[in-house]
């Protein structure tokens, strides 16, 4: 009887445990799914134009994300997920601004909130030559070898990620300006918006490199947070957080409950969210990528820009000049960009961006980014011993596991790159005059694909 007892009470609590820690899992995990999934599907609804049932079949289909359910109200025109009836969360859809999740701000706070657009210059780009517009005319060069570069997209467009699809809606390969490939997942065209993740980071150290040109930033200064002054945070500057190093305590895991999705999925000011975190590490000593750093830039942006200003100056300054018409950037419910994860653009508009880095700044004459400010985009952050980062791109560093071989040993060492979540890229690697961009919805061997178009374009 006695022994009886004793194990009932053992089991009393690792039932009691097991309740605790599965209350932990759902409080953390629960969120993250539902706000995934409400935010990326109105997006997906309203931007890209897709058939819900769609989203849910391919973008949602993973565990845990299968736990969700994602209602579409079209009379609102929102997204709203739940797990199992707990953890709701709302993104609604505006005109011109895109998706946004309801936290911590009223949804009429936010639909009352006014962003000033420019006009859109009204432009026929099928009349206009690439890549100032979209006629593709020119011929590939006779050099290149088309059945090669024809199987390595194939190949591509094709690949899985653990024997599963990995869906790849785009691959496109730009030889010296020149688009010479290009192929679209069925749905999918070259008129079709995608999320860009976190190749928005490098959209947005683009815009900071902009302020710097204007004389209007200087990044070796603090960075202008107020929550910072005076304390030991303070010592943070701009370029600190430009190369990940800023030595915030920001945990940026996604296959469990972390800063990171906390912030995007349960916040409705990441920068302030971010800069609420308390420094682990000295300023400038210490690589840690954080999507959390990006957002307090973003919020420097719009701080710097001002209020009238700041919803007009991505498309005035950067996307309107670079002939790139389909770019949007999508605002937390506070209204800042969130700088680090979501943009959308088409294919094309995303090569558009990695040529202006590949021509160093300038676009049709004009220089957009200092050249100074590319080369130094392109210099790995001191503190990032394996030479992966420079200002919001990644570098081909090292190999984690062999300092004798590159991170893509088959590509060369001046490749630098947008990088985002589920194999988003824009690869540009001036020595071969390439830019190549592959979009979709999971990763996929990236130095397979790089060796491959890069052996078509061999002369």
């Amino acid at each position: 009887m006695r022994i009886l007892k004793k194990v009932l009470k053992v089991a009393g609590w690792l039932l009691f445990l097991v309740l605790i820690a599965g209350v932990w899992i759902a409080w953390g995990v629960f969120p993250a799914v539902s706000g995934y999934g409400a935010k990326n599907m109105c997006s997906a609804v309203y931007l890209q134009h897709r058939n819900a049932a769609d989203i849910i079949k391919e973008d949602l289909a993973d565990f845990p994300l299968s736990l969700g359910k994602f209602v579409l109200d079209e009379k609102d025109s929102s997204v709203t997920g739940s797990v199992w009836g707990f953890a709701k969360r709302k993104a609604i859809f505006r005109a011109n601004i895109g998706a946004t999740l309801v936290n911590d701000f009223t949804e009429e706070q936010i639909r009352a909130q006014h962003f000033n657009f420019p006009v859109k210059p009204v432009v026929n780009p099928d009349t206009i030559a690439w890549p100032y517009g979209d006629n593709t005319a020119d011929p590939i060069p006779s050099f290149i070898n088309k059945i090669k570069l024809q199987a390595a997209v194939d190949s591509a467009m094709n690949a899985t990620n653990n024997g599963q699809p990995a869906y790849t809606r785009a691959f496109l390969v730009v030889y010296d300006g020149k688009i010479i490939a290009e192929k679209y997942a069925a749905g999918f065209d070259r008129s079709t918006v995608m999320l860009g993740w976190s190749m928005s980071k490098s959209i947005t150290g683009a815009l900071i490199g902009m302020l710097v040109k204007q004389g209007k930033l200087d990044i070796n200064q603090p960075a202008p947070v107020e929550e910072w002054k005076g304390t030991d945070k303070e010592r943070i500057s701009i370029k600190d957080l430009l190369q990940q190093s800023s030595g915030l305590d920001f945990v940026e895991e996604y296959d469990r409950p972390s800063d990171v999705t906390n912030m995007l999925f349960s916040k409705g000011d990441m920068a302030a969210y971010t800069a609420s975190r308390s420094l682990e590490h000295a300023p400038g000593t210490f690589f840690n990528y954080t999507s959390g750093n990006t957002n307090v830039l973003s919020r420097i942006i719009r701080k710097k820009v001002g209020e009238k200003d700041y919803a007009a100056f991505p498309y005035t300054e950067l996307f309107y000049k670079i002939n790139a018409y389909s770019f949007m950037l999508e605002p937390d419910a506070s209204g800042t960009y969130i700088g680090s994860s979501y943009s959308y653009g088409t294919a094309r508009d995303f090569a558009r961006f990695g040529l202006l880095y590949y021509n160093n700044g300038n676009w049709n004459g004009e220089q957009l980014l200092s050249a100074d400010w590319v080369a130094d985009s392109k210099r790995p952050a001191g503190a990032n011993k394996l030479g992966w980062y420079g200002y919001q791109f990644w570098l081909n560093g090292r190999d984690e596991l062999d300092s004798t071989r590159r991170r893509f040993n088959d590509v060369p060492a001046d490749c630098f790159f947008c990088g985002g979540f589920g194999g988003q890229n824009v690869f540009i690697i001036p020595s071969e005059k390439l830019v190549v961009v592959r979009m979709g919805l999971k990763e996929i061997d990236r130095n397979k694909y790089l060796k491959e178009v890069i052996a078509a374009v061999k002369q």
